[in-house]
């Protein structure tokens, strides 16, 4: 069997079982453990998946039915601008600031134009907002590229997050449920974020009612982690009553009149 129908064949187990065992593969694929940790080396590089202790795991998605990084960009957008505008007031002069991914930290990244910030992001939608103003000091994070959710992931991506320290992230989610827990639905974005988490001093969670609970049983976090939750009007109160209990402060943006 050829390297790259093996390779085929471990990402199409992976999209079966979700995770699965060096061993479980290896017997799979009738080769040897060695073998697979090479293969799953090169993969995890590749971005096609992630390499965990033991074995590996991939997005509980399969990348055909991910939603390109755009499609929802025009939706709930007024609502996504008012959470932005109350996120960006967070962040002081002079500070550094790590933006996830999704279209919240790309508006977030807007109204930072300007500002003596500096910003480290996988987020090539704020490299895009930000690459032309000389007073933010901007720092791209490397890795494999999802063009899809123009990002950046990988162990590339999470070696040079452990080099970074931020006074904040701001962090975005598939996925808040009810007993607190922060989710999200891509295997591949999920140590990326907890690599953010633990290179920042302050978590701000940007996440709209329709968040709540959302989807996604990967948790990236708890609501106790969380130092200030933006949301919008419609979050489920009981769920904002968590993050207000573990210490967090909880603000609710509301879009401008007219």
């Amino acid at each position: 069997m050829t390297s790259s129908k093996r390779h085929a064949r471990i990402v199409d187990a992976l999209r079966t079982t979700g995770v699965a065992s060096v061993r479980e593969l290896a017997e799979r694929l009738h080769v040897s453990e060695s073998t697979i940790r090479r293969d799953l080396k090169l993969l995890d590089r590749n971005g096609e998946l992630i390499r965990t202790y033991g074995g590996a795991a991939l997005s509980l998605r399969a990348p055909a039915e991910e939603e390109p990084f755009g499609i929802s960009a025009s939706h709930d957008g007024t609502m996504k601008d008012a959470m932005a505008e109350r996120a960006a007031a967070l962040v002081p002069d002079e500070s550094v600031v790590v933006l996830d991914i999704g279209t919240s930290t790309q508006r977030i990244a807007r109204r930072l134009r300007g500002r003596p910030v500096t910003v480290i992001t996988s987020n090539l939608a704020v490299v895009d907002e930000l690459r032309d103003d000389e007073a933010v000091r901007l720092i791209l994070l490397g890795g494999v590229l999802r063009r899809n959710y123009q990002s950046f992931v990988g162990s590339l991506t999470e070696t040079a997050l452990r080099q970074v320290s931020a006074d904040l992230v701001m962090l975005s989610c598939t996925g808040v449920r009810t007993n607190g827990h922060v989710v999200d639905d891509m295997a591949v974005e999920a140590p990326i974020k907890q690599a953010m988490i633990e290179a920042a001093d302050r978590v701000v969670l940007i996440a709209s009612e329709a968040k709540f609970p959302g989807t996604g049983s990967l948790r990236i976090c708890s609501l106790a982690d969380v130092d200030v939750l933006v949301t919008t009007g419609g979050a489920d109160p009981h769920t904002l009553d968590l993050c207000r209990q573990g210490g967090g402060e909880v603000i609710v943006a509301e879009p401008c009149a007219g």
